[in-house]
């Protein structure tokens, strides 16, 4: 097995591993499709993963979609780079583009769209006699399209319908491409406070994201949970003085997933395999109200369950920014630990980000990773070519 394989298999392995018994108590919550939960964008990436309240930009799709009314201009893109297990192999990545437009001259809705395409490289397949016999590209794809509505004049609502594809074949009959549905549901309010002669932007944020089917790699005989999420956020932008703004950014997040349950001791393996079927007959939407109260440990492990991040940005005359942030995960739950480092420059007509991570706990497949993002303004566009 050559080292590329080693890193696919360890990838297919990390996502469907709900069918293995677990008998310590080291338990994180499986789930498919784990790249819709990576962070796709640097801005968000330079603060921790941070992004259910901070200000509306042109990344706002994954994070909350209904950001976008609150955008001064009408319409942009963004793309994006992220590389991983960069110190292996050079071909495993995500790649991300999203974009927006305002139909109306009012301000009051937008158009969102974005393509996710997460790459885990090139395989080559042998033969029984270990012989070339053909080349793989295995991939997770997701395409959204959304749209978002001012309710009032400081609250926004969004809705996102996700088409999702994963496709893990290695040459044989015993894997199938996978497919699913899921929306997205998403809430942004923008308001100031005024504490003394500043003026302070509060922002809060929620999102339920891939709320919907489950997701079969072998033809419906099993069918795995997407990473269906609650994201709760609350950003402050405070003018420190004239022409610099210093935020303060905070998410929670929590999947909407049931916990595993763990092996009981003296457990017989009849026992084991009603506990893996029952868990894996679970629906998605039941699985939902399931995961606030089916942890074995009790209110404890609930919390547990809970990851939390916290940014802060500093911006001089809205055109540069330095970042960083701290995302946090349980050990028990998944352990990821880092810290995360960042930079834009803006102009009328383009942005660019870049965020760099460092993990301070187990192996993460972005430590000292640098990722890129480069937007687009419409209206600057035209601007410049008038």
């Amino acid at each position: 097995m050559n080292k590329r394989a080693g890193v696919f298999l360890y990838c297919i392995l990390y996502i469907l591993w709900s069918s293995i018994v677990m008998a310590q108590e080291y338990n994180p919550i499986p789930v498919a499709m784990p790249s819709l939960q990576f962070a796709p964008d640097a801005r968000g990436g330079g603060m921790g993963d941070i992004g259910a309240a901070t200000m509306p930009d042109l990344y706002s799709q994954h994070w909350n979609a209904a950001k976008y009314p609150f955008i001064s201009t009408q319409g942009g893109v963004a793309f994006s780079y992220t590389p991983w297990l960069s110190k292996l192999v050079s071909d495993i990545h995500l790649l991300y583009a999203s974009g927006y437009w305002k139909p109306g001259n009012d301000d009051l809705d937008a158009l969102s769209a974005s393509l996710r395409y997460f790459s885990l490289g090139d395989i080559d397949i042998a033969d029984m006699n270990g012989e070339f016999w053909q080349t793989v590209s295995p991939h997770e794809f997701a395409l959204d399209l959304a749209y978002s509505r001012r309710l009032s004049e400081t609250f926004a609502g969004a809705v996102t319908l996700r088409y999702i594809r994963a496709d893990y074949s290695t040459g044989n009959n015993e894997t199938t491409p996978g497919n699913a549905f899921a929306a997205d549901i998403a809430g942004y309010n923008e308001s100031y406070l005024y504490p003394g002669r500043a003026e302070v932007l509060l922002g809060l944020g929620f999102n339920l994201s891939n709320i919907g089917t489950k997701i079969s790699y072998d033809g419906g005989g099993n069918s795995y949970f997407l990473p269906a999420n609650m994201r709760l956020g609350a950003s402050l932008g405070y003018p420190i003085a004239k022409d610099h703004t210093l935020s303060f950014s905070v998410d929670l997040n929590k999947l909407l997933v049931p916990t595993p349950q763990l092996a009981k001791e003296g457990e017989t393996a009849e026992e084991a395999q009603q506990r893996i079927e029952d868990y894996q007959g679970i629906s998605s939407i039941a699985g939902i109200f399931k995961s606030f109260g089916d942890a074995q440990g009790g209110l404890k492990e609930e919390l547990q369950e809970v990851m939390w991040s916290l940014g802060m940005e500093y911006t001089y005359l809205n055109q540069f920014s330095v970042r960083t942030g701290y995302y946090h995960e349980a050990e028990n739950k998944g352990n990821r630990r880092y810290f995360t480092f960042g930079a834009g420059f803006r102009m009328k007509s383009f942005q660019i980000d870049a965020a760099y991570l460092i993990s301070t706990a187990q192996s993460n497949p972005l430590d000292q990773t640098l990722r890129l993002s480069l937007g687009f303004d419409i209206e600057g566009i035209r601007n410049l070519m008038r």
